[in-house]
C-alpha cells in the first residue's frame, strides 16, 4: 500500500471512529461514514467492505493508541504501585470524561456479534489486562508494595470493577467520586501494611 493509500486509510478510521463515538455501532451506516469523510463511496470501499470492518480496525488503532501513550508515560524508575496507579488514572479519565468514546459502540458490537469465544476483541482485551496487572501485582509483592495472596483473582477483580464502572458510566452516569471511591477501595486491598 502506498504512503498516500495509507494516510487515506488512516484518515478514513479516525473519522470513522468520531462517528461510532457518537452514534454507537448499530445505527452507523457507510453512508455515514462516506459523509463524515467527505469521500465517494467507491472511494470508501477500495479501503473498507463494512462498518463491521471499519469497526474492527477502530478498535485495533484505539488499543495500539492506548498502549503508546501508556508505555509513554512509564518512568523509566517507576515502581509497579506507580504503574498500576497510572492504569487506573487513565481508566478514571476515560470513565469521567464528557468526550463521547467508543465503549457504547464496542458493547452493542459485541453484543450483536454474540460471540463470546477466544477471538472475542474484548475478552482478548480484558484478558491480557488482567494479565499485565497480575504481572504488577506480583512485581509489588516481590518488592514489598504490595501485599496479595492471589494475584490472578486481584487482577481480575480489578478488571470487574472497572468493567462495572463502564458499564454505569453508560447507564446511569458516574461521578468522579465515586470512580475514586471504587478505585481507593481495590487499591487498599493491596496496599503492603506497614
Amino acid at each position: 500500500m502506498s504512503d498516500k493509500s495509507v494516510q487515506k486509510k488512516k484518515y478514513i478510521l479516525e473519522t470513522a471512529r468520531g462517528v461510532f463515538a457518537e452514534k454507537g455501532y448499530k445505527s452507523v451506516t457507510m453512508k455515514d461514514i462516506v459523509d463524515a469523510c467527505d469521500i465517494s463511496r467507491g472511494g470508501l470501499y477500495l479501503y473498507f467492505s463494512s462498518t463491521r470492518e471499519i469497526f474492527l480496525e477502530v478498535l485495533k488503532m484505539e488499543q495500539e493508541e492506548a498502549d503508546d501513550v501508556f508505555e509513554k508515560s512509564i518512568a523509566k524508575e517507576a515502581g509497579p504501585a506507580d504503574i498500576l496507579a497510572l492504569f487506573l488514572k487513565e481508566q478514571k479519565r476515560e470513565l469521567v470524561s464528557k468526550k463521547p468514546g467508543l465503549n457504547k459502540a464496542s458493547y452493542e458490537f459485541f453484543m450483536d456479534e454474540q460471540n463470546y469465544g477466544k477471538d472475542n476483541f474484548l475478552k482478548k482485551q480484558f484478558d491480557s489486562a488482567v494479565v499485565v496487572i497480575q504481572k504488577l501485582i506480583e512485581a509489588g509483592v516481590e518488592n514489598g508494595e504490595f501485599y496479595c495472596e492471589d494475584a490472578r483473582r486481584a487482577a481480575s477483580n480489578i478488571m470487574y470493577v472497572l468493567e462495572g464502572l463502564k458499564i454505569a458510566s453508560l447507564t446511569r452516569g458516574i461521578t468522579e467520586a465515586a470512580v475514586d471511591r471504587e478505585i481507593m477501595y481495590v487499591m487498599r486491598g493491596l496496599v503492603a501494611e506497614e
